[in-house]
């Protein structure tokens, strides 16, 4: 239910979804499995980081299964003693799963597509997208697919401050692209130790895709 809540965002397509008002909720949940944890991510407020220890999965694992048991036993004999589905169904967990009719024409779920498998999407929902489109879509639709593919989910998208750098680093004038990129606030003061910075790090993602060094990885922490 929580990667539906994303889904259902997407206000581009014809929806009908399975009520628990009128249904008993789906008697299945997503479960984590130990090493699949994920600690929250120091760049992005919204995303996440490195996985967990094992160890430490174990136990939250555990915590999971016990939290399902529980509020589904709790949800049952709420309809057992005759509570409105509508009220009993309020404290089922997000991870419950749900279903629902999602009709939607190809140019609208092409766009849903790159927004879902791009990598900086929840792993859960990326993992319905990618399935969308390399096992519907792609079969479904190939020479479609392939222009996709080519021209959004492969290409990049460069800000101005990402073009400036990229032309100057090309044209092997490193310490103008360098002189760019602490105007605009990713790097600082020569010998100060490199920050977090999110538009810097996705700058240096994307120079590495095109075969180019940041020079303020060599320059700054030399």
């Amino acid at each position: 239910m929580d990667c539906w809540r994303q889904w259902i965002r997407h206000r581009m397509a014809n929806v009908n979804e399975y009520s628990t008002r009128y249904s008993v909720a789906i008697d299945s949940a997503q479960t984590t499995e130990t090493t699949e944890w994920r600690a929250q991510s120091d760049a992005n407020r919204q995303g996440s980081g490195t996985f967990l220890d094992a160890s430490t999965g174990a136990v939250l694992s555990q915590d999971e299964r016990n939290l399902h048991e529980l509020t589904r036993q709790v949800y049952e004999r709420r309809l057992a003693a005759g509570v409105a589905r509508e009220q009993a169904r309020k404290d089922l967990t997000l991870s419950t799963y749900t279903e629902a009719y999602w009709k939607i024409d190809l140019h609208n779920l092409l766009h849903f597509l790159s927004l879902r498998m791009d990598p900086h999407a929840q792993h859960e929902i990326r993992q319905y997208a990618t399935i969308i489109g390399e096992n519907i879509v792609k079969r479904w639709c190939p020479v479609v697919w392939e222009a996709f593919a080519d021209f959004r989910l492969a290409s990049l998208s460069l800000s101005r401050i990402d073009v400036e750098i990229v032309g100057l680093l090309t044209a092997g004038r490193m310490e103008d692209a360098i002189a760019v990129a602490r105007q605009a606030g990713m790097i600082g003061e020569a010998g100060v130790p490199l920050g977090r910075n999110r538009e810097r790090e996705e700058l240096e993602v994307k120079l590495a895709q095109l075969h180019l060094r940041a020079p303020w990885t060599v320059t700054l922490q030399a």
